[in-house]
């Protein structure tokens, strides 16, 4: 009965992340990659974060919304690899309930202003290389204000929704089947008809994808045409500045296609690993080599970065 259903769920104060089962003795050296990531993710983020609020030559649109997808990584990064090391080193690797809801709030939200953030990069490249002339008065301060205010509140608004939905399921099971809470898994522990909240989910999904799909399709088709006319300068110029963001898109996009993919069909054919590393893709990468791809692409980063080293190479000589 419905009543029985709310006992249990109330009985419930942690799950156990069962994905960990299968590695075996082999954790220890997880522990020790994923603490070396953890602790690279959190260097390269900084460093990059620090040398673009530092220099003031830096202030711009384009190293403003860097900035901020290094914060995310960081965001998004300490939601999982504290808990993920925690685990490795348990005998059951496990989650509070409180922890595991916090846990999928800050990751699928960390999702949602990566696609978000990904989108206003392209605009901004739109707008600088087809309307080079006009883009100081359209990416006014205050505009980008106004768009940044937008980039992090709509997937917060969006999935609050769906987050609100998902706290109050009655849950009958505790085992879920990955290293980290999601919204699929916990759904598929409700005790009562979850195909309400799975079609809900699917629909915040194409909305957290959809627009800033749209957006970063028609920037680059716009970008793509001005090139084509554009000299051989030009053209390269244009695509220094937009294969970093590209390749960030691309990588989550393959990500979100597998998680698709992983949720909708039975995947039992293809090596545990394998899933889990694709699971936690967007979790993995983009933290650890968007800093990186885009302190060697963009040449005043990179001028920036050197000349914080040498100023403290000089520094350190001098005493």
């Amino acid at each position: 009965s419905e009543e029985e259903s709310m006992d249990n769920s109330s009985q419930i104060t942690s799950f156990t992340l069962t994905a960990y089962g299968e590695i075996g003795r082999i954790k220890y050296l997880y522990f020790v990659i994923s603490l070396l990531l953890y602790l690279s993710i959190i260097f390269v983020n900084m460093l990059l974060i620090t040398v673009i609020t530092r220099e003031r030559k830096l202030h711009e649109p384009m190293y403003i919304f860097i900035c901020c997808l290094s914060l995310n990584g960081l965001y998004g990064s300490s939601a999982f690899y504290p808990e993920c090391m925690t685990n490795l080193l348990s005998e059951t690797p496990s989650i509070s309930r409180i922890g595991c809801f916090i846990q999928l709030f800050v990751i699928h939200t960390y999702i949602g202003f990566e696609y978000s953030i990904l989108a206003l990069m392209a605009y901004d490249r739109y707008v600088s290389i087809c309307h080079p002339l006009r883009y100081n008065s359209i990416m006014t301060p205050s505009k980008v204000t106004q768009l940044l205010l937008i980039v992090y509140l709509y997937p917060v608004c969006i999935f609050c929704i769906d987050f609100a939905l998902i706290v109050q399921l009655p849950l009958c099971g505790s085992l879920i089947e990955k290293v980290y809470c999601d919204n699929f898994s916990v759904i598929k522990l409700s005790c009562v008809d979850s195909s309400f909240n799975n079609g809900f989910g699917l629909f915040v999904s194409t909305v957290f994808i959809a627009p800033p799909f749209l957006v970063i399709f028609y920037s680059y088709i716009r970008i793509l045409t001005v090139c084509l006319k554009a000299s051989k300068e030009a053209r390269f110029k244009a695509l220094e500045t937009c294969t970093p963001h590209l390749l960030t898109f691309m990588n989550y996009c393959i990500a979100t296609c597998f998680e698709f993919v992983h949720k909708q069909f039975d995947l039992s054919n293809i090596p545990n690993i394998v899933c889990v590393v694709m699971s936690i893709d967007v979790l993995l990468f983009p933290p650890l080599f968007n800093p990186i791809i885009y302190g060697i692409k963009m040449q005043e980063i990179r001028k920036r970065i050197l000349k914080i080293h040498s100023s403290r190479k000089n520094y350190a000589v001098e005493r």
